[in-house]
């Protein structure tokens, strides 16, 4: 018998003693007077014997890892007549009826430790199958501290970029703002001297020969935002005209060009084309 399993047999068994022993003593003393010593010996041999021999048998099954329920519920019939002379007699006796009342529920205790034994028994495992359950469940924990471990670390790296970042930006914006200063004194600079006479003439005279009863106006150049110009657009080219170039192109030279080589040839020479189309008109030819 295992170790595990002795924590739960011992207090059963030692239970089913002492209801026993307390039921034979119980039909001794109150069946005693009423009928002889040895009936009331038989009939407390017979109520400890059957619930004997029940519970032998139902041990002899869950051995065999089977159960009848038959066996079971003649135990229980067996252990509820004990329960129920030891209430009858606590009932009728003139003195210490509530100890003999407390102590009535023993042998139903000790059925219910067999029950719990038995359950015990259903569901113990191995060490192997033990040990197999504690390494997957460490396994797990390992697992889970890693990605927790990881996580933490991604966090880290994240918070110490977005900082790094926000620290670059910073400097940017106080270059920039700087910059502005700088510029925006340099434009009032520029400003005071185009609206001054004196200097207006000189700057005049400096840039442009001096031209009798005229003097052009200097003017500060233009500081904002330009329009773009809207660039080029040649007529396009059909697939055959796109064919026949990217194959001159391709085979101006010996050996043949590759494809960048082609595409780079293309749009130097001045012509425009998707690069769906381009790379269409190379696998056409090529």
């Amino acid at each position: 018998m295992s170790t595990t399993s002795t924590k739960t047999v011992l207090p059963a068994v030692a239970m089913t003693a002492v209801s026993m022993v307390l039921t034979l003593a119980v039909v001794m003393m109150w069946l005693g007077t009423a009928v002889p010593w040895l009936v009331a010996l038989v009939v407390g041999l017979g109520i400890d014997g059957g619930w004997l021999a029940t519970l032998a048998y139902e041990r002899r099954l869950a051995a065999q890892g089977d159960h009848n329920r038959t066996v079971t519920a003649v135990g229980w019939f067996f252990g509820l007549i004990a329960a129920a002379v030891l209430v009858a007699h606590a009932l009728t006796a003139d003195r210490s009826a509530g100890a003999w009342l407390a102590v009535a529920w023993l042998p139903i205790a000790a059925k219910a430790l067999w029950l719990v034994h038995s359950l015990w028994e259903r569901t113990a495992l191995t060490t192997l199958a033990l040990d197999a359950i504690r390494g997957i469940q460490q396994e797990a924990r390992d697992e889970a501290a890693v990605a927790r471990a990881r996580l933490r670390a991604e966090a880290t790296t994240e918070e110490t970029r977005l900082a790094a970042v926000t620290a670059a930006g910073a400097r940017v914006a106080r270059v920039q703002a700087k910059t502005a200063k700088t510029l925006a004194g340099a434009w009032s600079t520029l400003e005071t001297a185009r609206q001054g006479e004196s200097t207006g003439r000189a700057l005049t005279s400096v840039t442009s020969p001096v031209t009798p009863g005229v003097t052009p106006r200097w003017d500060l150049p233009v500081w904002g935002p330009v329009e773009p110009v809207a660039a080029l657009e040649g007529p396009a080219l059909t697939d055959s005209e796109l064919d026949a170039l990217v194959d001159q192109i391709r085979t101006s030279q010996t050996p043949a060009l590759s494809y960048r080589e082609m595409a780079a040839r293309f749009r130097a020479s001045g012509h425009s084309a998707s690069e769906v189309r381009l790379r269409a008109a190379w696998k056409r030819v090529a």
